[in-house]
Parts: structure tokens; C-alpha cells; sequence
């Protein structure tokens, strides 16, 4: 068995896929998140109908969740119910690796895929855009006043 089954490339994030849905009978989505030092992934947002889990692997990824900000080291963990705003970045020097789990498995591959094909690196993507894929997979983006 290969060590991911897809790498995809959103802007500087990199995503290592473990599992999908295909996987886990549309249960849950596993993947490596690498985020590069000074990155911020994704805009603010709530999930309607997914929990997330981060499980820190490696440097620091900051996480805010509704207004709230958390520092995950490795071997730290975090829990974002649905519903809650939140987004990730890494404030520190060091490139951050983070396990991410979703569940149920309505965002996954293809989602990230979409965003990829959207969001180049140094490119401004049109957020209107970025807006419908989120909303597509159940991503809501948050109103400013809510952070």
C-alpha cells in the first residue's frame, strides 16, 4: 500500500490524502496537512453537516476556532464541531504538519481538487468563486462580524 493515496496542492498547503470516503464507506477523510510557515488555510468557515479533528505531527498550527485561538503541537489535539467557525495557519517559522479528520466524508478529495484548480500560489482567487466550491461542499465562509 502506498504511504497516501493522492497529494493535492492548494496554493502552499499541501494535502496528503490517507483515506476517503471511497475508503471508509463515506465515513470519514484522513490526510496530512503541511502548511508552510506564515500560511493561512482557509478563509474563516463552518462546516453545516462535518466534525473535524487535528492531531499536531509536527511545528505549530494555530487553529481558531469561533473567535478563539488555539496553538496544536505535536501530539496535541483539537476538536472543531460543526457549526463552529474556524480556520488553520502557521504564525511560526517552522513548517507545520497536522492530521486532519473529517467525519462524515462529504469533504474530501474532490473539494481540495476544485480549490487547487482555483487557488494558485501568489494569485489572488476570485473569492466569488472560492465561495460557490466551499458552499458546493457544505463549507459555509464566515461574515466578518462573526470573528
Amino acid at each position: 500500500m502506498k504511504k497516501f493515496k493522492e497529494v493535492i496542492r492548494v496554493g502552499q498547503i499541501e494535502l496528503h490524502f490517507l483515506l476517503d470516503g471511497q475508503d471508509t464507506n463515506n465515513e470519514m477523510v484522513m490526510f496530512e496537512c503541511v502548511i508552510p510557515a506564515g500560511a493561512k488555510v482557509p478563509v474563516p468557515h463552518y462546516h453545516e453537516k462535518v466534525d473535524e479533528a487535528i492531531y499536531g505531527l509536527e511545528g505549530v498550527t494555530t487553529t481558531t476556532i469561533n473567535g478563539v485561538k488555539t496553538d496544536v503541537h505535536p501530539g496535541e489535539t483539537i476538536f472543531v464541531p460543526r457549526g463552529a467557525v474556524h480556520y488553520h495557519e502557521n504564525l511560526y517559522t517552522e513548517t507545520a504538519r497536522a492530521l486532519s479528520i473529517l467525519t462524515p466524508a462529504s469533504i474530501g478529495p474532490e473539494y481540495f481538487r476544485e480549490m487547487s484548480d482555483l487557488i494558485q500560489t501568489g494569485v489572488a482567487p476570485d473569492p466569488k468563486v472560492a465561495g460557490e466550491i466551499m458552499v458546493r461542499h457544505g463549507l459555509i465562509p464566515a461574515p466578518v462580524h462573526i470573528l
